[in-house]
Order: structure tokens, then C-alpha cells, then sequence
């Protein structure tokens, strides 16, 4: 033991870990706050997983458009640990939102933002957004047809911006067109830059935690004085506050922990979404389905009337950015206990509900198609002939299933085909898949002549 004193000393006394971290963790933080501050930390708890997993994917992982798809591939099926490793990775992003999305409403529905935090709720904002980013940036290096294709829609949002519209397009997918160059472009995005400025703001963020202190639990009555709230704020901490370690942080390590459990959990025994077909450029018309963070944004526009739809896609976010970015400028002072603020209690609950309201929809929506459908049964396929089986199987490998529907399987975007031989003829059928129509892309130079034959085949047997 005295050696390992002896160590530590010399390594203290070199790097100064005692004198830097010291003060840290025992500055004086507010008594009573408990649980409901947890989400915070959680939040980094779940960066730093991210970062983790990030790197081992990247080990495996192919950024090239003729390499990555395979290189998934490889790492979810293969790779020793790589199933569960990919799973943490895409379960740690959908917990690093919900936390600091539970973490922004609990410091707004106790007004934690009025002075002097009015930088911490901007910078919070930011690594909101970015957070958003980042999940958005990753769906596409899964290079399959539902990560390309919803990167496509963006830059066409995009594209639809005033005066800056093709540009913002242009660097969102490093060219014209998406490709190879687009694939670098995002993982440059995901890997590298969006990172980056996530440290920058987390640091800020922390930096003015220290700084400012953590919000004490509000009280009915007792207002925020823009005049007189720093000295009652020391005063209060001298009196009655307590040391950050352990008596307050030991919640944050334990809930954090749990986290951390709960996303290894998911990751072995859900296991990360199975990738869609490789994306094919032939296929211009098409409806993607985002992660789940972004699908009630998805259902919001798929149900507004087009006619105002360019609008919204501008006014919308705009509107949200500086509504949340002005609430600390517009309401700094004053009233902080929930219950002397039911408005803010009532809005706070009805984004939640129109939002989670929205998701449902976006779940069931018949307007999108469902890429979580799995390869037909021999029951639905119903046959032993040799061209009607390559047929139920092109049938998924192709994305068909996505859209249509055949028994208890497929989609509800386009006809169901359960007992389509009744409905169609051979020719009919043979020019709807060629040429396409409404929705549906044609597949003329798509499918080889085997395999619109064997696709025929199956059809023409759904009677």
C-alpha cells in the first residue's frame, strides 16, 4: 500500500489531477436535487458510449460506396460481438435523445434557464440539434436504400430554402447528385466535424454548470431577481449546500449506469435494425422511412396539404429555433415552481402528446413503406414451383414486400396482392412492373428477364 501511495503521489503531483479535478467535485451544489436531475448526465453517459462503439465500428467499417453495405454486413452477422456492438451503438443514439430531450423539458417546465443560465439553455439547445444530427448523419453510412433515399429527401427540403437552397443541398451531399462523394461527405459529417462541435458545446455547457451553479429546486413564491439572485444563490450554497461528490453525484453515477445497462440490454436481445437492399440509383421514386426521432416530423408532413408543405418546411424550424433560443431572453426573471406556471405546463404537455401522437401515426402510417418486413413464409408463398419460389424471394429482395401486402406480410403503401392472379392479367401485370405508375418505380431496367419472369410467376400464382 505504501508503494501504491508512493505512485500516486509522484503521479498527482506531476499532472495535478487532485488540483484540477479537486474543486470539481466538491464545489457546493443546491440540497434536494435529486432524481429529476439526473437526465443531464445521462446524457453524457451516453456520449461517451457513443464515442466508444463509434470507434470500434469504425475499425470495420468501409466509407466507400462499393464497400460500405458489405462491410455491415460482415459486422452485423460475422464480426465477433459485432451485432451487439452495432445494436449499442444505434440503441445509444435513440437513449442519448430521449435523455436530453427529458432533460430539456425538466429545465423548462422548472424555468432552470431564467438568469443567470440564459447560455446554458442556449448551448443545451445546440447540443440538442446536433444530437439530432448526429443520429441523421449516421442513417446514412448504413448505405442501404432507406438511409440513402432519406438523405436525398433532406437535401430536397433543403434545396427548397430561399436564396440559399442548392448551395445548403450541395454541402449537405457534396455534389449534385448522391454517391461515393456523398458517403465521405457524411462520414466526415458523423465521424468527425458534428463531433467535434459537440465536445466544443459540452465543455461550454459544463463549464457554465460550474460556473453559475445547479438550479435549486424551485418553490412557489420565492422569484428569480435578476439583481439580487447571485448573492441569495452563495448565500444559500454556504448555508445549506452540500459537496457535488458523492453526495449528489452518486445519483447521477447509478442512474447512468443503468442507462448503460438498459442500451446493452436492447443491443443483445433486440440486436440493431437489419439494413434494407443495397440503394439503387434506378430507383428515383421512392418513399424512405427515417429513424424513429425524426418519423413525427415525417408524419407531420405527410399529412399537412401539399400546397403549403415548401412553406412549413421553412417556417416550421425556423419558428422552433428562435422560439427556443429567445424563451430565456424573453422570460428571465421571476416565477420558477410548476404550478404558478400551468401554461407552460399545458404546452409542455401538449407538444408531448402531438408528438408522440404523430409517432404512432408515422408507425402504422399506410404512406410509408414498411422496411421492417421480413422475407416471405412458404406458408404465404404457397408453392413448390421452382419459378414461383425465386419469385416470393425477389419479391422481398427487391423491396416489393415494402409497399404491398401478400396474407399477413408487407406494407399497406401500395395494392395488396394477395389474390392479384384474380385481378390482373399476365400482360397487365408485366406492364405495371415495367413501366411503374403513381408511386411505384419502374423496374423495366431493374430486373433481368429471369427475374421479372420468376416475379411473374408468383403473381400470376396469388389466386
Amino acid at each position: 500500500m505504501k508503494t501504491l501511495k508512493k505512485i500516486w503521489h509522484w503521479i498527482d503531483d506531476r499532472s495535478g489531477f487532485t488540483e484540477i479535478f479537486g474543486p470539481l467535485l466538491g464545489h457546493l451544489v443546491p440540497p434536494g436535487a435529486k432524481w429529476s436531475y439526473v437526465f443531464g448526465s445521462a446524457t453524457l453517459f451516453c456520449l461517451v458510449l457513443q464515442v466508444i462503439t463509434g470507434v470500434a465500428l469504425s475499425l470495420l467499417y468501409q466509407p466507400s460506396s462499393a464497400e460500405a453495405y458489405q462491410s455491415l454486413q460482415f459486422i452485423t452477422h460475422q464480426a465477433a460481438f459485432g451485432n451487439i456492438l452495432r445494436g449499442m451503438h444505434y440503441f445509444g443514439a435513440s437513449f442519448m435523445i430521449i435523455m436530453v430531450t427529458v432533460h430539456m423539458i425538466r429545465v423548462y417546465l422548472t424555468a432552470a434557464y431564467k438568469f443567470p443560465r440564459e447560455m446554458a439553455w442556449i448551448s443545451g439547445v445546440l447540443l440538442f440539434f446536433l444530437t439530432i444530427a448526429m443520429g441523421f448523419t449516421g442513417q446514412l453510412l448504413r448505405w442501404d436504400s432507406n438511409g440513402v433515399w432519406s438523405s436525398v429527401v433532406a437535401a430536397e427540403q433543403l434545396g427548397r430554402l430561399p436564396f440559399i437552397g442548392k448551395w445548403a443541398a450541395r454541402l449537405l451531399l457534396g455534389g449534385d447528385t448522391i454517391g461515393g462523394h456523398s458517403l465521405s461527405r457524411f462520414f466526415s459529417y458523423h465521424v468527425f466535424i458534428i463531433p467535434a462541435i459537440i465536445f466544443l458545446f459540452v465543455g461550454y455547457h459544463l463549464m457554465l454548470v460550474i460556473r453559475n451553479g445547479i438550479s435549486e429546486p424551485p418553490e412557489a413564491g420565492r422569484l428569480v431577481d435578476p439583481k439580487t439572485y447571485r448573492q441569495w444563490y452563495q448565500d444559500m450554497l454556504k448555508s445549506k449546500g452540500v459537496p457535488f461528490w458523492p453526495y449528489a453525484a452518486w445519483r447521477d453515477v447509478l442512474f447512468g449506469a443503468g442507462t448503460i445497462i438498459a442500451i446493452i440490454g436492447f443491443a443483445y436481445f433486440v440486436g440493431p435494425p437489419e439494413l434494407t437492399t443495397p440503394p439503387d440509383p434506378a430507383h428515383l421514386n421512392t418513399t424512405p422511412a427515417p429513424d424513429w426521432y425524426m418519423l413525427s416530423i415525417f408524419s407531420l408532413f405527410a399529412l399537412m396539404p401539399a400546397r403549403i408543405e415548401s412553406y412549413m418546411i421553412i417556417i416550421g424550424p425556423t419558428l422552433t429555433i428562435i422560439i427556443l433560443l429567445a424563451l430565456p431572453f424573453v422570460s428571465n426573471k421571476g416565477e420558477r415552481h410548476p404550478i404558478r406556471r400551468p401554461w407552460a405546463v399545458f404546452g409542455s404537455a401538449c407538444v408531448v402528446i402531438f408528438v408522440f401522437a404523430l409517432f404512432l401515426l408515422g408507425e402504422k402510417s399506410p404512406w410509408s413503406p414498411r422496411f421492417k418486413s421480413k422475407p416471405l413464409t412458404a406458408v404465404n408463398i404457397h408453392s413448390t414451383n421452382p419459378e414461383v419460389m425465386a419469385g416470393g424471394a425477389l419479391f422481398y429482395k427487391k423491396g416489393c414486400l415494402y409497399c404491398h401486402r401478400i396474407n399477413d406480410q408487407g406494407g399497406y403503401r401500395g395494392p395488396n396482392l394477395t389474390q392479384v392472379g384474380l385481378r390482373l392479367s399476365y400482360g397487365d401485370l408485366t406492364i405495371r412492373i415495367v413501366n411503374g405508375g403513381g408511386n411505384m418505380p419502374a423496374y423495366g431496367g431493374i430486373l433481368s428477364k429471369k427475374e421479372l419472369t420468376d416475379i411473374l410467376a408468383f403473381l400470376q400464382s396469388r389466386k
